[in-house]
């Protein structure tokens, strides 16, 4: 049986990405076998994450991924690992579903990170609220940006019984962020130098987490996924655009793909590398586009064989940055606007505030296909969509999905496994 922990805040900002990945990485030093998981949808913190941990990283969502499957992945990693790991999204309680909802659903403690920087004895109130406004069960406190061990003595009175687990120092160098979140784990210079630093500060009590019952998850109390009756990619090469531009992707997405029987035949466009030649479909995920501009304006190969695939009635879905990519231009923050591959109409320009985040849903012929949408730019088109994805739970319109010949293209991001069978039909020219 494993230990199994939610790490969750009052707040974003409070540290739970980097408490996660520095409890991840002291343990794992220690001979510590540990799987860790993103609630909700997220790119950039699972990379992180991975790094600290070693192991895949999958994200968690009672809707998105939903129950049963939640469960199953949960039981599996519990059966491997020592210590399983569960970072939160946003604050506790935030979103429908939530990661109270989460962690109440599978009976899981919660460990909270909290921003102690600011507070000393109020830090109790907060505690006190968060666990008792679900409630939830609550393992104890991880303190983040604290003072000293006299902060921290402070902060270990005022919880009025709930444990201080452990806290973690104010830090010279932290995870650095933009507009999406922190930085992609490769672009992190000394990443490795900067996660066993963070766990070398982290300061733990003795039996941090010998109070923390070990927990074994049913994975048999969910039903088996139902195999597809056949495997409609078999003998179908998908090309996945993958570098710092296009890096975006689920594992889950992939792992869906490969067990509908594709090939994946990966190429960068920032290195402009052409589509592959064996390619039957072209998947372009999202990612920072925008960063990269220039680059990809002025890389030929890439926009050549892309155009010349499209022509050629190849199925191209294209996800958000991806979205931006294939436009027929995109302006990037400093508003210096950059030709793109050209295959859809439209401009995609870069605003300073959000514009779309949440979850959401494609009601496909074959089935809803369920994900999100987070993104700061907006587009411009005389394109008539071909269909609207529907926000959770609202049921309100949300993001656009167009199609342009064999293109499919939204800010949309689908999560594959939801609706294998209509994404079999975008990678294969079928009506989705």
């Amino acid at each position: 049986m494993a230990k199994i922990m939610l790490v969750s805040a009052i707040a974003s900002g409070q540290g739970k990405t980097t408490l996660t990945a520095a409890l991840a990485r002291r343990l794992r030093r220690e001979g510590k076998r540990v799987r860790v998981f993103k609630t909700g949808p997220d790119f950039l913190d699972p990379m992180l994450l991975e790094r600290a941990s070693g192991a895949p990283v999958y994200q968690l969502d009672l809707w998105m991924v939903g129950e049963a499957v939640c469960r199953r992945m949960i039981a599996d990693a519990a059966r491997d690992a020592d210590v399983v790991l569960i970072e939160g999204v946003m604050g506790l309680y935030d979103g429908q579903p939530s990661s109270a909802d989460l962690a109440n659903a599978f009976g899981i403690p919660v460990l909270l990170a909290l921003d102690a920087s600011a507070m000393a004895q109020t830090a109790g109130a907060l505690v006190l609220g968060l666990r008792d406004y679900g409630p939830v069960r609550l393992a104890g406190v991880i303190a983040n940006r604290v003072g000293g061990e006299g902060h921290a003595r402070m902060v270990a009175d005022a919880l009025r019984g709930v444990q201080l687990l452990g806290h973690l120092p104010r830090q010279e160098r932290s995870l650095p962020e933009r507009h999406l979140g922190i930085h992609q784990a490769d672009e992190v210079a000394g990443l490795d130098g900067l996660l066993d630093g963070l766990a070398d500060a982290l300061h733990l009590s003795q039996d941090a987490l010998d109070g923390i019952t070990e927990i074994m998850l049913d994975a048999t109390a969910a039903p088996p996924s139902e195999p597809m009756p056949h495997a409609p990619l078999r003998g179908k090469t998908i090309a996945i655009a993958r570098d710092a531009a296009f890096a975006f992707l689920y594992r889950a997405n992939l792992d869906c793909l490969e067990a509908m029987g594709a090939s994946l035949a990966y190429f960068s466009p920032l290195r402009d590398e052409p589509v592959p030649a064996q390619a039957d479909a072209v998947y372009l995920p999202g990612g920072y586009p925008e960063l990269h501009a220039r680059t990809l304006s002025h890389n030929r190969r890439w926009q050549t064989t892309l155009r010349v695939a499209h022509a050629a009635g190849l199925p191209v879905y294209a996800e958000c940055g991806g979205m931006m990519a294939v436009a027929d231009t995109l302006t990037d923050t400093e508003g210096r606007e950059w030709p793109m591959a050209g295959l859809l109409p439209g401009k995609a320009i870069m605003q300073q505030r959000l514009a779309a985040l949440g979850l959401q849903a494609w009601g496909t012929g074959a089935g809803e296909l369920r994900g999100h949408t987070f993104h700061y730019s907006r587009f411009d088109t005389p394109a008539a969509p071909h269909a609207h994805a529907r926000r959770h739970p609202a049921g309100t319109e949300g993001e656009a999905v167009y199609r342009a010949g064999s293109l499919t293209a939204s800010y949309f991001h689908a999560w594959f496994p939801s609706c294998p069978e209509a994404v079999a039909r975008l990678f294969t020219g079928g009506e989705a």
